[in-house]
């Protein structure tokens, strides 16, 4: 197929997009390099993208016209452009709202002008706000999301159901739980500095990259630190694919998890990086980040069943693909 992927500048869109060209389709990336970085140049110039991958430096929210006229045929979308740092979306939600809900409201209508309706969504597990149990299902209850950013996205998914509704788009929308690791080979990774991610800034330490003080939060959790669902982001890019193919074999519009189905508390993400790295981190209590959850896991039974995924990559995969993509790259993809 061919297929429009947004964000492929980024860190998981860029590995999406090379999951999505290993699979035999054919791309167009989006990016508007406002938080992304040149990852489409490495994609234009691989194995598998240098007669399938076309890119446009556009803004989701005002460019799309001229990519979808440009690029006849298109069948799909797969949305990854937004921002997505918690503590940033408390201070500044206007910011949010703005990117995340007007980006897609636009991507909306531009579908529908040009009779594209399948949509695979990137969202987040941050729309659960503080769960009320784990792991969490997607018949969790929406008691209200606990950040700007998880609301933005909570926004999102609204509207693209009300456009699958009126329209007749099909979607996916994937909740994602912690993301982690870089691509298997080492070759493609998170450019951002400090990153949004625990195991990748303690990586970054542990090749002295970057300072890395650990401050931890004491909460009710067998260690006093929070405990999380890390999912590698080789194992989500191949989820994507499969919601992709799970929509066009005829699939109905919905919300699925993405994680591991486990949890894996903050002090052990840090020890297994200390361990595999022969390293050691300063550890502090700190104050306990705004918008944060104590638990958050990840039922995954319906991702296993709709799309016949599961995940396969272990913390220590995540580790060793992280420290091959930061020896290569120490500074990650150029702006």
């Amino acid at each position: 197929m061919k297929i429009l992927i947004t964000g492929t500048g980024g860190y998981v869109g860029s590995i999406a997009a090379r999951c999505f060209l290993k699979a035999g389709h054919e791309v167009v990336g989006v990016d508007a390099l406002f938080r992304g970085y040149e990852a489409p140049q490495a994609l234009l110039q691989s194995e598998f993208g240098a007669d399938r991958f076309r890119y446009f430096k556009a803004d989701v929210a005002d460019s799309l016209e001229k990519v979808f006229e440009s690029e006849a045929g298109i069948e799909a979308v797969v949305h990854f452009a937004a921002y997505c740092n918690v503590g940033e979306s408390e201070k500044d939600p206007g910011l949010y709202f703005r990117n995340n809900v007007g980006g897609v409201v636009a991507l909306l209508e531009a579908m529908k002008k040009h009779k594209v309706l399948k949509l695979v969504f990137s969202s987040t597990c941050a729309t659960y706000g503080d769960p009320e149990y784990v792991p969490i299902d997607e018949a969790h209850p929406m008691t209200g999301c606990t950040s700007a950013y998880g609301e933005s996205k909570l926004m999102a998914e609204k509207a693209i159901q009300w456009y699958a509704t009126s329209f007749g788009i099909q979607y996916l929308a994937l909740r994602y739980f912690n993301i982690c690791g870089a691509s298997d080979d080492g070759l493609f990774g998170d450019s951002k500095k400090p990153s949004f991610h625990l195991m990748q800034n303690a990586v970054r330490a542990g090749l002295g990259l970057s300072e890395f003080q650990f401050n931890y939060t004491e909460v009710d959790t067998p260690d006093g630190s929070p405990i999380r669902d890390y999912i590698n982001v080789e194992d989500l890019a191949e989820a994507h694919v499969k919601a992709l193919d799970y929509l066009v074999s005829g699939g109905e519009s919905g919300i699925v998890n993405l994680g591991t189905g486990e949890g894996n508390s903050v002090m052990e993400i840090v020890e297994t990086v200390e361990k595999l790295m022969s390293v050691k981190f300063n550890k502090s209590v700190g104050e306990r980040r705004t918008g944060d959850a104590i638990r958050a896991v990840a039922d995954n039974r319906k991702a296993k069943a709709l799309l016949d995924w599961t995940p396969s990559r272990s913390l220590e995969d995540s580790v060793n693909s992280l420290w091959k993509w930061y020896k290569a790259r120490p500074q990650g993809w150029e702006r």
